[in-house]
């Protein structure tokens, strides 16, 4: 057995509780890990092709170890895997595999396969137990945690899904070694996230060690996930269904999301990317409205910017609209179906500080509209 260093976070739903294990080796051990929650000696892995080209045989050989069969399916890789025909192919294959009410299905990816395979333990023999092996940085520190599922839609991203938690688990910083560049600074945006929301703190510490965290230095990596996880398992144990607090998480995601769905998901822009320049627009307007200081605004800009992420919808145009400049009203048709609209308002995540988010539904579309006319132009 592969020596393995680890600490262990528990997200407190009471009788959906579950344990978050953040370390080295992980994949290497995960038949250990994994053999107490699974009722049945038999597995079902759904993964990509990276993620499989990489780190699959380690998975497999683990859980064998412990005498643990598995069947596994390999995805294609990239958002666009998020959809209804992958979903399908995903509940094909469990079910031509003899899948039942006790067998368990292990999401071993980034945030694409945990969402897919997540939404398919939710509604497979109206639901099977699934653990979670995130293999990116953006996974390991958002998507994994919290029970959110589904899959994007022509209407727009994850419009389709569940709340189904998983069982554990394991994310392997180690795993983040194979990681391209772009993929880490992608989920290091979700990294910010959570100093920006309420972790002044923690933003400070990532002023000073983000080149570390991106470069891989084990212990800044593991603090830095180990902190995000924390986090977000805190917001979610007071909110798991995001009828309150949890929507802070959205930070950046209401603007984000909106240029992920002009951009296709097509890998031109990745959910961190948006998600930067989403957070970038949700303190520049919140600036402009005077809700927080111009200062503030130009130092999340600063630090998005120094790390290697986009902060200009001009990366979006030129990475994914061939050169065109985006459509205001494109945008705003997008955001008017965002799922956190609600009875015909939209909730924005505003902020008057750094560490100082907060959920508004009050905002002006028109104002939200003049804004975005300024910020692209």
């Amino acid at each position: 057995m592969t020596k393995e260093t680890y600490e262990r976070l528990t997200l407190d739903l009471e009788e959906r509780s579950y344990d978050i294990l953040v370390g080295e080796n992980l994949v290497s051990n995960a038949g250990s890990h994994v053999r107490p929650f699974i009722k049945q000696k038999r597995t079902f892995i759904i993964t990509d092709e990276n993620v499989a080209r990489h780190h699959l045989p380690t998975l497999e050989q683990a859980l064998k170890a412990e005498g643990i069969e598995n069947h596994t399916l390999v995805l294609p890789f990239g958002e666009q895997t998020k959809s209804f025909a992958q979903l399908d192919r995903v509940i094909d294959f469990l079910l031509e595999h003899n899948i039942d009410r006790k067998s368990t299905l292990i999401a071993f990816g980034g945030g694409v396969i945990g969402d897919l395979a997540g939404f398919a333990a939710a509604v497979v023999m109206r639901g099977i137990d699934f653990i979670q092996i995130p293999t990116t940085l953006l996974s390991q520190v958002d998507s994994s945690v919290g029970g959110k599922t589904g899959i994007n839609t022509a209407r727009g991203k994850n419009l389709v899904g569940s709340f189904h938690q998983p069982k554990l688990v394991l994310a392997d910083t180690g795993l983040l070694e194979t990681l391209p560049n772009r993929e880490l600074l992608a989920g290091y945006a979700e990294v910010v996230k959570y100093g920006l929301i309420n972790d002044p703190e923690f933003y400070e510490w990532l002023e000073d060690k983000a080149q570390k965290v991106i470069a891989g230095d084990i212990s800044a990596r593991t603090h830095a996930v180990l902190v995000s996880c924390a986090a977000k398992a805190k917001i979610v144990a007071q909110d798991e269904k995001e009828s309150g607090a949890r929507g802070l998480l959205n930070l950046g995601h209401t603007f984000g999301h909106a240029l992920e769905a002009e951009a296709g998901y097509n890998g031109s822009l990745l959910h961190g990317e948006a998600i930067s320049i989403g957070m970038v627009m949700a303190h520049d307007l919140s600036a402009e409205l005077g809700l927080c200081s111009e200062q503030d605004a130009k130092t999340v800009r600063a630090h998005f910017e120094n790390i290697g992420l986009p902060t200009s919808t001009d990366y979006v145009s030129s990475n994914a609209l061939g050169g065109k400049k985006l459509e205001v009203s494109r945008l705003m048709d997008h955001m008017s179906r965002d799922k956190k609209v609600s009875n015909g308002r939209l909730t924005f995540v505003m902020t008057k500080g750094i560490g100082q988010a907060y959920l508004d539904n009050a905002v002006d579309m028109a104002v939200v509209s003049d804004f975005m006319k300024r910020f692209i132009a």
